[in-house]
């Protein structure tokens, strides 16, 4: 299994062959939107009400959390955030400000 900064490397050794590069924070965040709905069109064919119609293209939930998370690294990568520490953060936010939060099992 990879680490997040393995997967940050693999994403940067990728983009790093173009000669355009990253995209503009601006650009990758229309692209994360475009995706975000990807995966809601998923999510909602799966267990909502909108069915997929039969001459829809087949895709998956999991395909589509894939290409958010490259468009996310790519984001963190453009921008030189370490994505390790940002979770890490996070997890730190969740873990004490909101610890209480929630009704536990």
């Amino acid at each position: 299994m990879k680490t997040m900064s393995e997967m940050q490397r693999e994403v940067d050794d990728y983009i790093s062959q173009f000669k355009t590069g990253y995209f503009s924070p601006l650009a990758l965040q229309a692209r994360l939107t475009e995706e975000v709905g990807e995966l809601a069109r998923e999510i909602n064919h799966y267990y909502g009400e909108k069915k997929k119609k039969s001459t829809e293209e087949e895709n998956t939930i999991e395909a589509e959390l894939g290409d958010n998370l490259f468009v996310l690294l790519c984001i963190a990568n453009s921008l030189g955030i370490d994505m390790t520490q940002s979770f890490d953060e996070t997890m730190k936010k969740f873990n004490t400000r909101d610890k209480n939060r929630f009704e536990r099992k």
